[in-house]
């Protein structure tokens, strides 16, 4: 009988723990990556030439690139830099701009890439994608998954509340996600990956279930572990679907229709709130409502600056957002009443949960 498998890409080293970023070249050096530093040091302006320093020390032979993250010129002209010099490796040191344009370019030409997170905004410190914008808009582009994923605890823990909050709603948004995925599966024979469910799933549910505060270690290791694990389920199905449902639609649609207002990660949380509730869930709508509601993050419309009637217009608007894609959005085709019924419905479901 033969043996199936399959082979998963999935980073060679996974740290979470302070001080990581000052033993960079020592994980370089026993992972094989780099033993002589020969690498591309990745950092945003301000506090990353700070945190290069520290690195310093153990990668005397890198090169140190500034760069003001975020968009395809930038990641193209750091591109066009890494080409000067054979390098073994390209480290992004920062947050998600900055991982992301590292991430790009590195896939560009090739080069292995690192990520050393300074913060737990979103899942693509460990995921197959780099947010990016352009003359268009914004745009997800398909890159390598990192090498290897370090996230140092004390630049965490000293960042802005409001980064790490939003790494917690887009975290726990995949539960969400993977409930809109098997929808698309019983509703239209969708393929579904188990194994990408599996590890999207287990981040998602250890977070929501943990009873930490953002404060505490425990919790920021949870939130890391489960924002990598929603990276590597990308990864192994090959495409977003395990993160990204419902509840992302909503949020592309309110960055699409009300820009600024707040942060990807708050938004994909409340939007996997309504999906959930939308579902008929009401058991998992609670769990995220209490979740979401305990970490400070948005559970109304009114919490992210929204009306009401914005909310429906968001909620109208999502599916066009992925029209490949299959959520209960797309299952149920509210109309704008519909929608705002409905709304009306979740907000009273909701004062049974959190007042």
């Amino acid at each position: 009988m033969p043996l199936l498998a399959r082979t998963v890409n999935t980073p060679l080293a996974i740290e979470v723990r302070r001080g990581a970023v000052a033993d960079l070249g020592p994980l370089l050096a026993d992972r094989r990556i780099s033993a002589g530093g020969d690498v591309a040091v990745v950092v945003g302006p301000g506090q990353g030439e700070k945190i290069a320093e520290l690195c310093r020390p153990t990668l005397g032979s890198a090169d140190v690139f500034t760069v003001t993250g975020g968009t395809v010129d930038s990641a193209n002209e750091l591109g066009d830099q890494l080409r000067l010099r054979n390098y073994d490796a390209v480290v992004g040191i920062g947050g998600g701009k900055t991982i992301d344009t590292a991430k790009y370019a590195a896939s560009r030409y090739a080069i292995p890439m690192v990520t050393v997170a300074t913060s737990l905004a979103n899942d693509g410190i460990a995921s197959p994608v780099a947010s990016l914008t352009h003359e268009g808009g914004k745009g997800s582009y398909g890159v390598h998954i990192p090498i290897a994923v370090m996230v140092d605890l004390d630049f965490v823990e000293n960042g802005p509340d409001r980064q790490t909050q939003a790494g917690i709603g887009d975290a726990v948004s995949n539960l969400s996600a993977c409930a809109d995925w098997e929808l698309a599966h019983e509703a239209r024979g969708e393929p579904i990956d188990g194994l990408a469910v599996t590890l999207a799933r287990t981040g998602a549910e250890a977070l929501i279930n943990h009873p930490g505060k953002i404060t505490d270690d425990g919790f920021l290791t949870t939130l890391a572990e489960a924002l990598i694990l929603g990276g590597i389920s990308m990864s192994i199905c090959g495409s977003s679907r395990p993160a990204s449902g419902g509840d992302h639609e909503i949020s592309h649609a309110i960055e699409h229709l009300h820009p600024g207002r707040s942060s990807h990660g708050e938004q994909a949380g409340l939007g996997a709130l309504f999906c959930t509730f939308l579902r008929g869930d009401l058991e998992r709508f609670g769990q995220l409502a209490r979740c979401l509601h305990r970490h400070g993050l948005a559970t109304t419309p009114a919490d992210l600056g929204l009306t009401d009637d914005e909310f429906v217009e968001v909620v109208q608007h999502a599916p066009r957002t992925r029209p490949d894609r299959y959520t209960i959005l797309e299952h149920l085709t509210l109309t704008p009443a519909e929608t705002r019924r409905r709304l009306g419905e979740y907000a009273d479901e909701l004062r049974q949960h959190v007042g």
